[in-house]
């Protein structure tokens, strides 16, 4: 061992005290571990590593690229296929009518939706590693696209009369062109040039994100952030909806304060309610809701949903068309919906600078959920995923589908949890999904012509009944952290009241912000003894706990580092009754006052010496042993502050021994010199450390192993 071994040997040994009864204790030596100094062979190591190719490497990747590949060849009819079909079935129908609701939520034609969900389903199929989770439409993100969609239409000079695809054959409106750029295309057509721009954007994020392994960014969103956002999200989309659900024609608010703007703008034109619209919303609300509550109520009993949504849209699709309600009354009604594909078109290029930004948001958004989905119900059924596949899968199920009219897509947790309790048992269950959403494409779309907005309107909102039953979670969250509450609040007020992306930058910030303060102000206790063991537990916590005579034994539950320094000494200071400074000051000043009191004495002044003698009083304990087994890594700030503690109590008489440091911690100290050679200093554990201790006192000092 070369001799800066042999000082941190020293250094971080076990100590060996001296009495007879400690005599059959083994020594006991940690020689660390060599590190190699020489990083080029490390580097080509790994690059050998990475580059090198075989047959096997090859099949490898090209299988954990397509999870497909190697789970479709054992596919087990007999145990699998039924509860796929029955699930691909279920979900496909449930999808068709959310997917043309929320289409109007992204700011896009119901042809657009459809399409999203069927490219989605087909796509994740092939890259997904997770066999449970439904990939598609998602209301949070369809708002967000909606929102860029509409600002971006702003922009560009279009007003804010909806106007159908030119292939829609409804001449009915009047056009509306993009003012600065002559006629290029009509509002609608705009409108999925910037969806899919921004889809775009957003699926080559999250494939950068899992080719360079970024998933640690989604850590950043904990639960209580996202249940925040979701939640607060909620509260806009349900905003948007209103002016569907009254027949209002209202322009969509732009910016901070939208939501707020929104029900100014309701309520200022709310004397122009189309009635029939009204209620044909209240209708179908008292049979959705009512029927969603029955569906969640008896879920166990039911083999599955009622698929209550498809039934709503069909009566009231043929009581629009046979009633003739938008020429008697002027309800807004879907419109022509066409049957096939239109041909592929790539992203406009141009507009990327614009949506790049807000793409960032969506990305992160969408595959924090699908990756915590994903391994949630993994979890539950006991196989495993790869998140960075699944980052792979979700970010081609927006770059391929861009190129055919589509916007964002990830799971949603509301149809992962209808295919799981159909019998979901791998993503065939998804391909069948697709299936029927194809079907529709094909055969069914024109028949929801005279379908009334009002109507989709209502099925986007009764599908927010998850997210704003949140609030009722709200007591049992404080109960458990007060913290998370507080996020969760902080986070869902500004995604309502702000905006959406506001909101979740200030979550994010503002969980940051707490986690810096937790490590700022934490907490520090004195240990006490567990009698007849080795063990040390803080006295407030237990009763019965003994302490050691003349020994301090002070816990601090967080890093070291220069923000939290000061907190750090204070409440050492604080609990052990001891500030080395003013000890130190005190012992000064009543050294001046002896040598001041010398001519008194002399003279007989007996009241002074007395005064004197008072003042003079020994310390409580001679060693303060530090469990540092909370403390997970120092700073230069954390180990300059160790080195001022040690030697600020070292001139009072007090000696500072660590105790249960982490290698981290160990190594820091090594490097930043906290104690000189041949000197113990720290202990592996507390116990070793007080029995040190009582042995120095006694014996005026200790061998060291």
């Amino acid at each position: 061992m070369t001799e800066e071994d042999n000082q941190v040997h020293s250094v971080f040994a076990l100590a060996e005290v001296n009495d007879s009864k400690w005599h059959h204790h083994p020594r006991i030596s940690l020689e660390p571990v060599e590190k190699s100094a020489d990083v080029k062979a490390w580097v080509v190591k790994k690059v050998k590593e990475k580059c090198s190719c075989t047959p096997a490497k090859a099949k490898e990747l090209i299988f954990s690229f397509f999870p497909v590949l190697k789970w479709l060849p054992k596919y087990n009819l007999k145990e699998n296929l039924l509860g796929d079909l029955m699930s691909g079935l279920i979900v496909g129908i449930l999808l068709v009518p959310q997917s043309i609701a929320y289409s109007l939520l992204a700011g896009q034609e119901p042809i657009y939706g459809l399409y999203t969900s069927f490219f989605a389903s087909i796509i994740y199929f092939m890259f997904g590693t997770s066999r449970h989770i439904s990939v598609g439409i998602f209301g949070v993100l369809c708002l967000m696209v909606g929102e860029v969609v509409d600002r971006e239409l702003h922009r560009a000079g279009y007003d804010s009369e909806w106007i159908s695809h030119p292939m829609s054959n409804n001449t009915e409106g009047p056009w509306t062109v993009n003012q600065t750029s002559q006629m290029l295309c009509d509002k609608s057509c705009y409108a999925i040039t910037v969806g899919a721009t921004m889809t775009f954007i957003a699926g080559i994020y999250q494939v950068a994100m899992g080719f360079f392994q970024v998933g640690f960014v989604s850590v950043y969103l904990s639960d209580s952030l996202l249940s925040g956002f979701v939640t607060g999200a909620s509260f806009t989309i349900l905003t948007s909806q209103v002016k569907y659900l009254l027949g209002l024609d209202i322009p969509r608010s732009h910016g901070i304060g939208s939501s707020i703007n929104t029900w100014i703008n309701i309520f200022r034109t709310i004397h122009k309610t189309n009635l029939c619209d009204l209620i044909t919303s209240c209708l179908c609300l008292l049979v959705l809701v009512p029927t969603k509550e029955l569906n969640e109520r008896f879920k166990s009993k039911l083999k599955a949903p009622l698929p209550v949504e498809l039934l709503v849209v069909v009566v009231a699709t043929l009581a629009s068309h046979f009633g003739k309600l938008k020429e008697t009354y002027g309800s807004s009604i879907s419109g022509h919906i066409p049957t096939g594909f239109l041909p592929p078109q790539p992203p406009d290029w141009n507009l990327i600078p614009s949506v790049a930004v807000d793409a960032i948001a969506i990305a992160i958004i969408g595959f924090a959920i699908t990756v915590s989905l994903s391994e949630m119900f993994a979890k539950k059924h006991g196989y495993t995923v790869k998140p960075n596949q699944e980052m792979y899968a979700i970010g081609f199920c927006n770059i391929i589908p861009s190129f055919f009219h589509c916007f964002t897509t990830s799971a949603a947790l509301a149809k992962t949890l209808v295919k799981e309790s159909t019998g979901c048992r791998t993503q065939v269950s998804g391909l069948m999904s697709g299936l029927v959403i194809l079907l529709v494409l094909l055969v069914i779309a024109p028949l929801f012509f005279s379908l009334q907005k009002c109507v989709l309107g209502v099925i986007t909102i009764v599908n927010l009944r998850g997210a704003l039953k949140k609030f009722c979670d709200l007591p049992k969250m404080w109960q458990l952290s007060k913290v998370d509450t507080v996020i969760w609040l902080v986070t869902m007020l500004a995604s309502a009241l702000i905006s959406t992306e506001l909101g979740l930058l200030i979550g994010v910030c503002f969980s940051m912000l707490c986690v810096i303060l937790r490590t700022q102000r934490p907490e520090g206790q004195l240990l006490g003894w567990v009698p007849e063991s080795e063990i040390y537990e803080p006295l407030p916590a237990y009763k019965d706990l003994k302490t050691k005579p003349g020994v301090k034994i002070f816990r601090f539950e967080a890093p070291i580092y220069y923000a939290n320094k000061e907190s750090f000494k204070s409440m050492l200071y604080k609990q052990t009754g001891v500030n080395p400074l003013w000890e130190l000051a005190a012992r000064r000043k009543l050294e001046k006052r002896r040598l001041s009191t010398k001519t008194a004495k002399a003279n007989g002044n007996r009241a002074a010496e007395a005064s004197v003698q008072l003042v003079a009083q020994p310390l409580e304990f001679h060693t303060i042993v530090i469990d540092c087994c909370a403390v997970q890594f120092l700073d230069t700030a954390g180990i300059q502050t160790l080195k001022e503690v040690q030697k600020d109590y070292g001139e009072i008489g007090i000696q500072v021994l660590l105790a249960q440091c982490n290698p981290s911690v160990r190594d820091s100290l090594q490097r930043g010199e906290y104690v000189k050679k041949e000197e113990v200093a720290a202990f592996h554990s507390v116990h070793q450390a007080v029995e040190y201790a009582l042995c120095a006192s006694k014996k005026n000092g200790c061998s060291a192993v």
